[in-house]
C-alpha cells in the first residue's frame, strides 16, 4: 500500500511561511483503510505518513493536516505531538453531536483545530468555541459576503486563512479585513510575468548553466571560478556532504572536490547554484519547490535507470518554475537557457518520459492522487513513491536551509 503526501505553503500577512497544509490519504483510493482503528493508526500515520516526523515534513513550520469524519471520530490525530500541527476538519464532515464532542475534546487536550472550506452555515456555529482557525475559500464568496459573516463571529477569537488568493489587490483587501493567512496563486507565483531582463551577472550564471548541460566539462575552468568566492566553495562542499556521494576522505582542493562528486552530482550542483542566484533577493518557496522537484525527478530517472550525464531529470525539476523566480514568460526563458531539447519540451509541453516525471512530482504537490495512480500506471517500475517524495522534502530542506 502506498501512502501519499502533499505540502502547501500557508503565508502571513509579511507573506513569510507561517506552515503547510498536509494532505496524508491511504493509497489510490483515497479513503479510510478497512482495518482496525489502532491497527491503521499504527500503519496509516507512523509507517507510510510519519516516518520523517510532521515536524520535518513541514520544515518546524506549523502543519495543517486533513482528517476525514472516521479518522477523526477514531481519534487518529492524538498520535502526533499537540504542538505540531493544527487539525483540519474537512468540508465534507457533517457536524454531529459526535463530531462535536470530539473537538470538544482534542481542544481539551491543546490540539488547534481549523474549520476547512467553511461554508457560513449557522450549523457549525456550536463548534465555533473549540476553533482556532477558519478556512475560507475567497472564490466563492464575494468580499461583502465575507465581511457580513465575519462581523456575526466576531465574538470568537478565530485566526482567519484564505484560501485560493490570486491577486495583491484581493490579498491587500482580506488584510484590511482581518485576515491574517493566506494561501493561493499568489504566493505560488508571481501576480503577474513581466519581462525582465537579466543582468550581466545573470548572463554569466546561464554560462554556468551551460556547462551543466555539457557531456564533458572543464574541472580546471569550474575549480578557478569556484576558487574566487568563498561562499561558492562553501556551497559547493556542503552539497557534496549532503549528496549520496558523501566523503569519508578529506579533501584537499576544490577540483579534487569536484572529481570525486563526478560530472554528474557537479552538474547539479551548478544548475542548483546557478538557479539560486538568479532569484532577485532571499530565497523563497518556489526555489524549496524547485529543489523537491529536481530530486524527486532525478530519484524516479534512477529508478527507471534513466540516470544520464548530462543528469536530465534533475534539471527538469530544477527549472520547471524558473520562469516564476525571474518573472519571464516560461517560453522565452527557456529560449536563453541552453537546455536539451528534451527537457525544454518536458517543461513547455511535458513531452516525453522526463514530462511524465514532472508530471508525477507536480500531481503529488497538488494531491492529485487520481492523477498519480495514473501516472504511475504509465510509469512501470517506480516503488516507494511516498518516501521518495519525503526524501527530495528532507534533501531540499539541508540544500537550503532558512
Amino acid at each position: 500500500m502506498y501512502g501519499y503526501i502533499a505540502r502547501q505553503p500557508i503565508f502571513d500577512n509579511n507573506k513569510q511561511v507561517y506552515g503547510y497544509e498536509l494532505l496524508f490519504r491511504d493509497g489510490e483510493q483515497n479513503s479510510f483503510p478497512n482495518i482496525d482503528a489502532n491497527e491503521a493508526t499504527s500503519k496509516l500515520l507512523m509507517e507510510h505518513h510519519l516516518l520523517m516526523g510532521v515536524e520535518k515534513i513541514a520544515a518546524n513550520k506549523r502543519a495543517f493536516i486533513n482528517f476525514s469524519e472516521d479518522t477523526l471520530l477514531h481519534h487518529f490525530p492524538t498520535s502526533i505531538h499537540a504542538d505540531s500541527m493544527v487539525i483540519e476538519v474537512l468540508e465534507t464532515v457533517p457536524p454531529t453531536a459526535e463530531l462535536l464532542d470530539t473537538c470538544k475534546h482534542l481542544h481539551g487536550l491543546g490540539y488547534k483545530l481549523a474549520l476547512d472550506d467553511h461554508d457560513f452555515d449557522p450549523k457549525w456555529d456550536a463548534f465555533l468555541p473549540y476553533i482556532q482557525y477558519l478556512k475560507i475559500d475567497v472564490l466563492q464568496f464575494n468580499l461583502l459576503q465575507i465581511s457580513r459573516y465575519l462581523k456575526r463571529v466576531a465574538a470568537y477569537p478565530l485566526t482567519l486563512l484564505a484560501e485560493k488568493v490570486e491577486t495583491a489587490e484581493q490579498f491587500e483587501k482580506l488584510k484590511m479585513m482581518g485576515f491574517h493567512l493566506y494561501q493561493g496563486y499568489l504566493f505560488a507565483r508571481p501576480e503577474m510575468m513581466r519581462h525582465k531582463q537579466l543582468s550581466s551577472s545573470k548572463v554569466s550564471l546561464l554560462e554556468l548553466i551551460a556547462e551543466a548541460s555539457q557531456v564533458k566539462i572543464d574541472f580546471d575552468h569550474l575549480a578557478e571560478i569556484c576558487s574566487r568566492d568563498l561562499g561558492l566553495s562553501y556551497k559547493l562542499l556542503r552539497f557534496i556532504n549532503n549528496s549520496q556521494f558523501a566523503t569519508r576522505q578529506p579533501i584537499n582542493s576544490l577540483k579534487h572536490a569536484m572529481i570525486y562528486m563526478g560530472e554528474a552530482e557537479l552538474k547539479k550542483f551548478i544548475a542548483l547554484l546557478a538557479l539560486a542566484n538568479l532569484q532577485q533577493g532571499e530565497a523563497d518557496e518556489r526555489l524549496r519547490l524547485a529543489l523537491v522537484r529536481a530530486r524527486f525527478c532525478d530519484q524516479l530517472a534512477q529508478q527507471k535507470k534513466l540516470a544520464e550525464n548530462p543528469p536530465s531529470a534533475f534539471l527538469t525539476g530544477l527549472f520547471s518554475n524558473v520562469h516564476e523566480l525571474v518573472e519571464q514568460p516560461q517560453s522565452e526563458l527557456l529560449a536563453q537557457l541552453p537546455l536539451q531539447h528534451e527537457i525544454k519540451g518536458a517543461l513547455l509541453t511535458k513531452s516525453g518520459m522526463l514530462g511524465m516525471f514532472l508530471q508525477l512530482t507536480q500531481a503529488f504537490e497538488q494531491a492529485d492522487w487520481p492523477l498519480t495512480t495514473d501516472l504511475e500506471q504509465q510509469i512501470t517500475g517506480l516503488s516507494e513513491l511516498a518516501q521518495l517524495y519525503l526524501d527530495a522534502v528532507s534533501w531540499a530542506e539541508v540544500i537550503l536551509p532558512r
